[in-house]
């Protein structure tokens, strides 16, 4: 019997990507459904009537959802081509540096949006200062760290793909946040994203990452 695997997703959205990445590293076949966030689907609702957000991945009826958790399933679930280390404390360092990629991500976000937005020179320094004070603290403790050394994408490098949503919110901006000059190794790990012939599938193309990040600058600048 066939497995049953979909994932509620968002184009736009980096945790749904990161699973698309597991998903694919793994050789597994799954449908993808697009979510319209602002009209959530029936389905999503009631697969996540916790948090009702995406993503959600389904596996033969059964929803799992949280992208950290969603990762560990599949890891689980289809062994061949593991993206967690098998040395149980290995495997704990690299949820820990996970989930602390996560927090620091909602860290540095708020600071990109206030530079983004910000009408005032002083004020947009602030945010750009504030990202990069959160950038810096993931380059000092990750640059080291070897879930970086390998030749495919582990748990704790999909994790931290969200970086390239970064990447592209500077270059909405004009200004420089990320530099391979203050943040070698973040920097070489962008590369690594962009080089990677998985990775390339599951981000979505540069062009509408832009469009869209444009859009959305323009409309919170008609909001103020």
């Amino acid at each position: 019997m066939a497995e049953e695997v979909k994932l509620f997703g968002k184009w736009i959205s980096p945790f749904s990507r990161r699973i698309e990445v597991a998903l694919k590293l793994k050789g597994v076949e799954y449908e993808y459904i697009e979510e319209d966030l602002f009209n959530k689907s029936p389905a999503l609702l009631n697969y996540n009537p916790v948090h009702k957000k995406i993503p959600v991945l389904v596996h033969n009826g059964k929803p799992i959802a949280e992208s950290l958790v969603i990762m560990e399933y599949i890891d689980e679930t289809w062994k061949h081509n593991p993206i967690l280390p098998i040395d149980p404390f290995e495997k704990a360092m690299a949820r820990f540096w996970a989930k602390f990629i996560d927090d620091k991500f909602w860290a540095i976000w708020p600071a990109v949006k206030k530079a983004m937005t910000s009408g005032g020179e002083k004020e947009r320094e602030e945010g750009i200062e504030e990202a990069q004070l959160h950038l810096n603290t993931l380059e000092t403790q990750l640059k080291e760290k070897k879930f970086f050394g390998g030749e495919r994408l582990g748990f704790v490098e999909i994790s931290a793909s969200l970086i390239i949503w970064v990447v592209v919110s500077q270059e909405v901006m004009g200004v420089e946040i990320l530099t391979q000059e203050k943040f070698p190794a973040l920097h070489k790990l962008t590369q690594k994203f962009v080089d990677d012939d998985v990775f390339k599938q599951c981000v979505p193309p540069w062009e509408p990452l832009v469009a869209y990040f444009k859009d959305q600058l323009g409309a919170l600048a008609a909001s103020k």
